[in-house]
């Protein structure tokens, strides 16, 4: 099974200062944590508009909740829950699950 971690980013102060630090400094540190499987990131378009939209969300896959949690109490994973204060200006809301599969059939 895989466990995951989404990270919904709010709109940062300045967009174009957060696009760089994550894309140079966080980015950079996040694919050095243990155990991790997958990583994608997406700039999110709200189907409402009196709900905006995360300015980013990136999604971290791992084998399991104990490798999540083995990563983030990790070297790697304090630095990146410590960078994140000093660029992301807009709030950062942090859920996980174990991913579940439906299987569509046509």
């Amino acid at each position: 099974m895989v466990h995951r971690l989404v990270v919904s980013y709010g709109q940062p102060e300045d967009p174009a200062a957060f696009d760089a630090h994550y894309r140079d400094t966080h980015v950079p540190l996040t694919v050095q944590l243990p155990g991790l499987v997958r990583f994608t990131t997406g700039r999110p378009q709200s189907l409402d508009p009196s709900h905006p939209a995360p300015h980013l969300v990136a999604e971290l896959d791992f084998d399991s909740e104990e490798a999540m949690g083995a990563a983030f109490a990790s070297e790697a994973g304090k630095a990146g829950a410590k960078d994140i204060a000093s660029f992301a200006t807009g709030g950062a809301t942090m859920t996980h699950y174990e991913v579940t599969e439906v299987h569509v059939s046509r």
